[in-house]
């Protein structure tokens, strides 16, 4: 197992957000409370005698500011593709495909959201795969209900209203339309951030030899006892500061060495839950670059035919 990456540098939007405004952000971001709760806590507190609400404000995505790749980007081709998804929400599903340019077939890799649906963090994430080099598939759990909203907070709402394990469904099923795309070399990754990190290792479970590697970014982990299904190697991610997600790490650590799992752990040191997402400040630029570059590098050697 390689060692731990090394603590990359903060970016200086973090070192100006007070610490309880971003674990403020993190209940946000998770569901535990809700938009008007997470504004006003933050601007009850108060430092050097101003309010945290613009704190608060800052952290709030900037996805126009964030994109890195266009959608008309000469090296890629996306486009929007429905497909069944049986034992799902609805019975079909919705998904951004992104190719790369030449013929193929390309090695495919499947790209999960967080707990809010497709939205444009995630979508530029399919597109950057695809100038890797990947066919990559972003598909969007709230399809079956209308699809992303076009916000965040509705988004997290319609999510969390999704019957939980159709939605898991829904997901498997979104790979397995993947691997078998007829630009697919036959050979399958995963990977996805928060919600989407914890449905790439339910994914590793669930597919057991169909998933030829997984990157879980800072997810929750598969159950000790459904280790054993998996097959794929994976490369888990996680963000050093991120306490809640990083406490289920031993024990899962523990069952894949048990079960002979392929696989290896970074951990960013002085990182945010959310490192990689460059829409908001919890965004850190070296240490996103560092998991990417990694996680591209994981997929080739992986997912060559």
């Amino acid at each position: 197992m390689p060692p731990e990456a090394k603590s990359p540098e903060s970016k200086p939007s973090e070192e100006k957000i007070d610490s309880r405004v971003f674990e403020l952000y993190d209940e946000y971001c998770h569901g535990y409370i809700d938009r008007r709760t997470f504004l006003s806590r933050a601007a009850a507190i108060t430092i050097g005698g101003v309010s945290a609400l613009s704190m608060a404000q800052a952290l709030l995505p900037r996805y126009a500011e964030a994109q890195t790749i266009s959608f008309t980007d000469r090296r890629i081709k996306g486009t929007y593709v429905e497909y069944p998804s049986p034992g799902g929400n609805s019975g079909t599903m919705r998904g951004y495909l992104v190719q790369p340019t030449g013929n193929g077939p390309f090695p495919a890799v499947i790209i999960f959201h967080e707990n809010r649906g497709l939205n444009p963090y995630i979508e530029d994430v399919a597109r950057r795969a695809a100038v890797a080099g990947f066919l990559a598939l972003a598909p969007d759990g709230l399809a079956p209900i209308g699809g992303y909203p076009g916000n965040d907070d509705d988004g997290r709402t319609m999510q969390r209203s999704l019957d939980r394990d159709k939605l898991d469904q829904d997901m498997i099923n979104s790979a397995r339309f993947l691997k078998g795309h007829a630009l697919s070399n036959g050979r399958l990754g995963a990977t996805g951030f928060c919600w989407g990190g914890g449905m790439t290792n339910r994914l590793a479970v669930a597919l057991g030899s169909d998933l030829d590697a997984g990157v879980p970014y800072y997810g929750a982990t598969a159950a000790s006892e459904d280790v054993p299904k998996i097959e794929a190697a994976l490369m888990i991610v996680y963000a050093g500061t991120d306490r809640r997600i990083n406490a289920m790490w031993p024990e899962y650590e523990e069952a894949l060495k048990a079960n002979d799992v392929t696989y290896e752990m970074h951990m960013f040191e002085g990182t945010l839950h959310g490192f990689h997402n460059n829409s908001t400040p919890r965004y850190n630029e070296t240490a996103a670059a560092q998991a990417w570059n990694l996680t591209v590098g994981f997929f080739r050697r992986h997912l060559a035919e």
